[in-house]
């Protein structure tokens, strides 16, 4: 793991590839939006994780003293508070199926208890917008969380990201 960029230095690398992406019926607003939720719905999985804090308790604190708020110094960006919540929420209420959906994705050795918390907080959003939001394009949701990798990790696990989404994409959204 490398060493954690600033809130305000992940924003602006998540701002710069979502250029190069975009969901259509979004305005560039909404896009940056829901970026930030997702960024903070991995925050929030984390934070759960680690401090054993429950699903409303936390979506609570985001709302109340999070977003809105100075990081370093700085205003966060505009967040869709009812996508995180969605995110949240939903990786919680399908954790088991989400986990089953990425151990399929791992290899034979590899338990995901055994991925830095980050990185399962990471896997585990993705899969649930792969799993439960058809209407986002899967290239969106893979480009976002592979950004969100690159952000806190080397390019390894950027890689990892993409590779074990890109396959939970295959797995839960088969091609018609």
């Amino acid at each position: 793991m490398t060493e954690p960029n600033s809130i305000q230095a992940v924003l602006q690398q998540l701002a710069e590839a979502e250029k190069a992406r975009a969901e259509p019926q979004l305005s560039s607003r909404q896009r940056r939006a829901r970026t930030v939720a997702r960024l903070a719905a991995v925050q929030a999985l984390y934070q759960m994780e680690l401090a054993g804090e429950g699903v409303e308790t936390v979506i609570s604190e985001f709302s109340n003293h999070r977003f809105d708020a100075d990081i370093e110094g700085e205003p966060l960006a505009e967040a869709d508070e009812e996508w995180f919540a969605g995110i949240v929420r939903g990786v919680i209420a399908n954790q088991r199926d989400i986990d089953a959906a990425i151990k399929a994705r791992l290899a034979s050795n590899w338990r995901l208890e055994r991925l830095d918390a980050t990185l399962r907080a990471l896997l585990r959003s993705g899969a649930w917008e792969l799993a439960h939001k058809p209407d986002v394009p899967r290239e969106i949701v893979l480009d976002e969380y592979v950004e969100l990798a690159k952000a806190f990790f080397d390019e390894a696990e950027a890689k990892f990201v993409n590779a074990a989404l890109d396959g939970v994409a295959r797995d839960v959204r088969p091609k018609a």
